[in-house]
């Protein structure tokens, strides 16, 4: 129902991760007989966990190391990695400066031309060390370096950026890359993204997205929503995307997976969001967290680095543990942030879902209090009050 925000403009009520809740069902199950699986692009992995494309999340070690471990990271061929033959001084320079000289050093350092020679060594680089070459570009990367993806054998490849449509207009001087074409002739599986809507997820699925990425703007190291206003609460933003996905495999017969990307940090976010219709997530902060992490304990957003208008921050997330203790634990901290996958089968176990698809379906109540109820338990925690 539409709410009247003044007399010429009416809104939809959306609701974000923190409003919602899972209802238990009338059955329970062993969580060890919860099965996780996902498949992205013909690759089934056991973990529905993405690492986000970002230069301080994801390099050729974090990539081969999440395929071993089950899951799958996305490296950003639009960053540092391709742009620096050693990127180590780059990520080491980027992790000392101030808070003042931050967004001027990213704008320098990325100046730097991207190297095709380096995009084809990195996608090598990871499929040599057994890893699952997931690949992002923007829609312009795409156009001009497509070509270069192809011939080194990616695996997967993502065409990223904060809004992709099918529908662009441009300039006459300027062509936008064809989504339908690139798709079909592309020897890997095409990922597209991001959207919000259940109109522009159909569309990018009819243009032959092997999966869709949903979220604008939600996550910690993205400012989109405060500097250009644009973004719907993830919660809403999923359950309309899913319903397109649903409504496209009815009328095809081709299941797309929707992946819920931006605002995911704790076990409960990465399980409401597949209850609200995702296939699996896309999460930056919690694996930037990760000893492994080329960040240096810290995270920022792709962005970040623009010359005209910087939409990013830096933030400072520490190192909390090694990637497999926030993947699969054990778990060293209670507060959702280590083992992932046991939160995740925990709570399929407490809802009585057997695999995602069941997930997807249990009941979701609408719970604005517990935002309330979570800041006030932080409190306490900083008090010392306990619960």
């Amino acid at each position: 129902m539409d709410i009247q925000i003044g007399r010429g403009k009416t809104a939809r009520r959306a609701y974000g991760i923190d409003e919602i809740a899972l209802v238990p069902g009338q059955r329970t199950l062993d969580p060890i007989l919860a099965d996780t699986r996902v498949t992205i692009g013909g690759i089934e992995r056991e973990i529905p966990i993405l690492a986000s494309a970002m230069d301080g999340v994801v390099d050729v070690k974090m990539a081969a190391l999440l395929t071993e471990l089950g899951a799958m990271g996305v490296l950003n061929l639009e960053g540092i990695q391709t742009r620096y033959a050693d990127p180590n001084p780059i990520l080491d320079r980027i992790a000392s400066v101030g808070k003042e000289e931050f967004v001027g050093l990213m704008q320098e350092l990325y100046a730097e031309p991207i190297k095709p020679e380096l995009i084809q060594q990195r996608i090598q680089e990871i499929k040599a060390q057994g890893g699952i070459a997931a690949v992002s570009l923007t829609p312009a990367g795409a156009a001009q370096y497509g070509s270069v993806v192809s011939a080194a054998g990616a695996d997967l490849l993502f065409i990223q950026a904060t809004v992709v449509s099918t529908a662009h207009l441009s300039p006459d001087s300027v062509t936008p890359l064809d989504l339908v074409q690139f798709c079909q002739e592309m020897p890997m599986p095409v990922v597209l993204g991001n959207c919000v809507t259940y109109d522009v997820a159909l569309n990018l699925m009819k243009a032959g997205a092997a999966a869709v990425l949903v979220g604008i703007g939600p996550g910690a190291a993205c400012t989109s929503r405060g500097v250009l206003g644009v973004g719907v609460p993830q919660a809403t933003a999923v359950a309309d995307c899913a319903a397109a996905r649903d409504a496209f495999a009815q009328e095809t017969g081709r299941y797309v997976p929707v992946i819920a990307d931006g605002g995911i940090v704790t076990g409960g976010d990465v399980c409401k969001c597949i209850a609200c219709g995702a296939d699996a997530v896309m999460i930056g902060s919690p694996i930037a967290r990760a000893a492994e992490a080329p960040g240096r304990g810290y995270h920022w957003g792709m962005a970040t680095p623009s010359p005209v208008l910087p939409r990013g921050t830096r933030i400072k997330v520490g190192t909390t543990g090694t990637l497999a203790q926030i993947l699969t634990g054990p778990a060293k901290l209670d507060d959702g942030t280590h083992n992932l996958l046991g939160a995740l089968k925990t709570s399929m176990g407490t809802l009585g879902a057997k695999d995602i698809r069941e997930m997807q379906q249990v009941e979701v109540v609408i719970a604005p209090s517990l935002l309330t109820e979570g800041k006030v338990y932080q409190k306490a925690q900083q008090l010392g009050m306990g619960k």
